[in-house]
């Protein structure tokens, strides 16, 4: 496995768990990173978020979802975001614990995420895209779907790269 990138290097508990996740067993692999919410104008991205997990992640790709409460969106308890998830939009990318994502108390990998792709949250189902090096993030505004053709193009381009 290469070296982990400073972006990657963080570990994260898993939503409604106490296990961790070090992100840095995710280089090698494209990652879309998304901050969610269960009550948004957008939540049925999940649908496509899911979709895309599935399409490619044999091919080294990974859905990471950062539930929010940022924009007043999200439930408080973090049981009731995981059933949502997984009952509503049956969602099966690793889902962390919900965070703040974006000022000055935000989750230190969104700082990153942020600083890197010289955009920080303005809205839920914001996307990062990170290159299978840890080394580029590509940031997506709420509006671009999952599905889109654009940040499709970057997936895959990225992971027959």
């Amino acid at each position: 496995m290469s070296a982990c990138s400073e972006l990657l290097d963080h570990e994260i508990r898993l939503l409604d768990s106490d296990e961790k996740l070090n992100l840095c067993e995710l280089t090698g692999k494209s990652i879309l990173v998304v901050n969610v919410a269960s009550r948004c104008g957008y939540t049925n991205q999940y649908t496509e978020l899911q979709r895309l997990y599935e399409t490619y992640s044999e091919k080294g790709f990974i859905v990471l979802g950062v539930p929010s409460r940022d924009f007043y969106q999200e439930f408080r308890d973090d049981s009731k975001v995981s059933e949502f998830c997984s009952t509503e939009y049956g969602v099966t990318f690793p889902m962390l614990t919900t965070s703040k994502v974006k000022g000055s108390k935000a989750l230190p990998f969104f700082k990153k995420l942020a600083e890197a792709s010289g955009m920080e949250p303005n809205w839920n189902f914001n996307k990062y895209l990170i290159s299978k090096d840890g080394l580029t993030v590509e940031g997506f505004r709420s509006k671009v779907k999952p599905s889109s053709e654009e940040l499709t193009y970057k997936i895959t381009t990225d992971l027959n790269s």
